[in-house]
């Protein structure tokens, strides 16, 4: 009997999920809430707003699992709904807490550092992702998965069905390029 492939498992299991299977969710959220509560987290939303964006997350990949190309594993489709859910509630929630801190005189020059850090932080973060989703995608998805996921370069190679001195130079490549574009970001 023939061993069945890391994406033969994910597309059977996307098919449980595309098909409603309640366990199958169930499991899809378990499986992902510590990566999905990673990516919050990362950019800077505390405990209470990651766990909002999260359920944001999980609620807008059920809706969208039918869309899923392929294109990248589940883990990594689901980092980018989670950043891209996190990036959104930053960018809505930082116009609130410049009216905040406009209203509030005795707001402590130590929460104002605080908050313009974490914006800076968010936009950084932004900046980073944004240039490394513009790089050819074997390069993209090696960093993705070196960096986001905490693959080992052995574990990417079998994600990508790769040889391990190939991630190796899809990760310098990425690397050199990302110095590159991003200069002194990094």
């Amino acid at each position: 009997m023939a061993a069945i492939t890391f994406q033969q498992k994910e597309s059977n299991w996307i098919r449980q999920l595309v098909n409603g299977d309640e366990q199958a969710f169930a499991r899809f959220v378990v499986d992902y809430q510590k990566t999905v509560f990673l990516c919050c987290r990362t950019l800077g939303l505390n405990e209470t707003e990651a766990e909002d964006v999260g359920s944001e997350t999980f609620l807008t990949a059920y809706q969208k699992l039918s869309k899923f190309r392929g294109d990248s594993s589940l883990s990594t489709w689901l980092w980018k709904i989670a950043y891209y859910k996190g990036m959104n509630y930053l960018r809505n929630n930082k116009k609130h807490s410049y009216a905040n801190m406009e209203m509030d005189e005795q707001l402590s020059d130590q929460k104002m550092a605080h908050v313009a850090s974490r914006l800076e932080d968010a936009e950084k973060y932004s900046a980073i992702w944004n240039a490394v989703n513009a790089l050819p995608r074997q390069w993209a998805m090696a960093i993705i998965l070196f960096y986001r996921e905490d693959k080992s370069v052995e574990e990417i190679a079998k994600i990508m069905q790769k040889r391990y001195n190939t991630v190796k130079t899809y990760l310098f490549r990425g690397r050199k390029k990302l110095k590159g574009v991003l200069g002194d970001i990094i």
